[in-house]
């Protein structure tokens, strides 16, 4: 499964060499994993329970549209409302955010930083966790597209059973 941006520039197909069929895809403005979206949990749900995907990947890219918008107080419409899930996730890195002075690479970590929070997002999830409780092969993955260069980062954030996870996100079934 492809959990990506809406971005048009980010196709899961081509960024990762998957013919159509080949993978799952969901995409919302900056690859958000929000609670309460039904519509991205039916995907995950679907994917998991279903389709038995062994991996979820976390897809994020540079220069990410709803990311800068969260950046900044500019109201932009009722996507505010949908960038304040972003905005929370600057909010609880805001003092390494602020650190660094230069503003491209602030944006560069920013959205690294998004991405690792939606896949521990994703992790806390009932759907996941069931998952790997039922000791389902299940890994989820975070990366970052590069869209000037067309290379694929590895975040190196990997979740492949609640041990991975703090003790607080663990539940109990």
């Amino acid at each position: 499964l492809w959990i990506g941006c809406s971005d048009s520039r980010v196709p899961a197909n081509e960024v990762i060499g998957a013919q159509p069929g080949e993978v799952f895809v969901h995409r919302n403005i900056a690859n958000m994993v929000v609670h309460s979206d039904m519509n991205m949990l039916s995907v995950v749900d679907y994917a998991v329970n279903v389709l038995k995907v062994k991996h979820i990947i976390v897809c994020g890219h540079y220069g990410c549209g709803g990311v800068k918008a969260a950046m900044g107080n500019q109201s932009i419409g009722i996507i505010d409302n949908w960038i304040r899930h972003i905005k929370d996730v600057y909010r609880h890195h805001h003092t390494y955010l602020d650190s660094i002075v230069n503003e491209h690479e602030r944006f560069d970590a920013f959205v690294e930083i998004n991405v690792k929070e939606q896949v521990s997002d994703l992790a806390k999830t009932s759907i996941v966790q069931n998952a790997w409780k039922n000791g389902q092969d299940l890994c989820l993955h975070g990366w970052v597209y590069g869209l000037d260069s067309g290379i694929v980062k590895d975040l190196e954030v990997n979740f492949c059973d609640n041990n991975d996870m703090g003790r607080v996100d663990r539940l109990k079934f």
